[in-house]
This record gives C-alpha cells, structure tokens and sequence, in this order.
C-alpha cells in the first residue's frame, strides 16, 4: 500500500467490529478498509455507501463482486 492503513487493534469500536467481521470471512482486514479507517467519519461514510448498495436489491450480488473486482484491478490492487 502506498498509503499506511491503521492497526486494527488501534482503530476505534466499530472499525474494529468491521475488521473482526472481515478477518473472519476473508481471513484480514480489507486493506482499503484499513485506509479509510484512517478517518473514521470517511471509515463510516464509505461502510455506508456499502450498505446501501447492498441493502437496495439494484445489483445482484454476482455484479457487484464483479464490479468490486474490476474497481481492485483498475487500482492495481493485488487480489
């Protein structure tokens, strides 16, 4: 990562909860989860965002782990 993500161990409440919840299903913390949660009113804003993409039933859930992936590789994430 060119930008450092916080410790999970030091981030406040609910971003840890976030970061236990995503180690648990994908065995880390999302790493642009860490560089958000460098701000926690942006950590929120984004989870947000999330929730309520997932939560409004326009995307099936198939497409938006396509678009999450094609958004990774665009950034030159790893995965």
């Amino acid at each position: 990562m060119r930008i450092e993500g916080v410790r999970p161990a030091e981030a406040d409440d609910y971003a840890r909860r976030v970061f236990e919840a995503q180690a648990k299903k994908w065995g880390a913390p999302l790493k642009n989860h860490l560089v958000h949660a460098r701000r926690p009113t942006i950590f929120r804003g984004v989870r947000a965002m999330w929730q309520g993409i997932e939560g409004s039933g326009l995307l099936d859930p198939r497409l938006l782990a396509l678009v999450n992936r094609r958004v990774a590789a665009l950034n030159g994430c790893e995965f």
